[in-house]
């Protein structure tokens, strides 16, 4: 990446050297440089402040009571887990404080809920259904409240940042619900070796 960026900014030297704007790419690169400042002190602000929100809805144990509720769903999805598996809660949790853009208290959990996951998978070397959707939930990133996106908008000034609110959340929400619709519809066109190979041996043994 950083090589790409340094053949992006020596590109736009020689293009501007060779149309005689050179001046204006030198200003729009301190300008530039500027904004992105502004844009990472007030990232700063709004993000301390949000996270501390966030930090005390989960020490006054809010985060567990909306992990509670969402559990029963959670079980649903993740079918192929046994009923008692610690993941199921880690995965609720998880789930809970990125939905409220708490990703550092949410890794913690999301790393546990993928160990839990493994001790039961029977394919050591692949991953598990349940791990494939658990994987697609959360690189679909639903979000309540999007902390970053509002604190950029406030940092380039922008009147009315809390209207990125409702788009990010409806945008959000399809690409969470298709995670788990393409998820659920790979298990059963792309069944793992495994289950594949157990299949086969149970006809085998059924067989005169």
């Amino acid at each position: 990446m950083n090589y790409i960026f340094y053949l992006l900014i020596v590109i736009s030297i020689i293009i501007g050297a060779i149309n005689g704007t050179l001046q204006d790419v030198i200003n729009a690169v301190m300008s530039g440089a500027e904004l992105s400042v502004k844009i990472a002190l007030s990232l700063i602000g709004i993000m301390a402040f949000w996270l501390g929100i966030m930090r005390i809805a989960e020490k006054s144990g809010l985060i567990k009571l909306i992990a509670k509720i969402i559990k029963p769903v959670t079980k649903r999805l993740f079918n192929e887990l046994p009923q008692d598996s610690p993941a199921i809660g880690d995965i609720a949790m998880n789930f809970t404080a990125n939905a409220f853009g708490l990703a550092n208290a949410a890794t913690p959990f999301g790393i546990r809920a993928m160990e839990e996951m493994q001790k039961v998978n029977k394919d050591k070397t692949t991953a598990s259904n349940s791990m494939c959707l658990f994987l697609g939930m959360n690189t679909a990133g639903f979000q309540l409240i999007p902390a970053t996106v509002i604190a950029v908008l406030v940092g380039i000034g922008y009147k009315n940042p809390t209207e990125i609110i409702a788009p990010t959340l409806l945008v959000t929400l399809i690409s969470f619900i298709s995670a788990i619709i393409l998820a659920k519809l790979g298990q059963k066109f792309f069944a793992p070796q495994i289950v594949k190979k157990e299949m086969e041996e149970d006809c085998d043994n059924k067989a005169p």
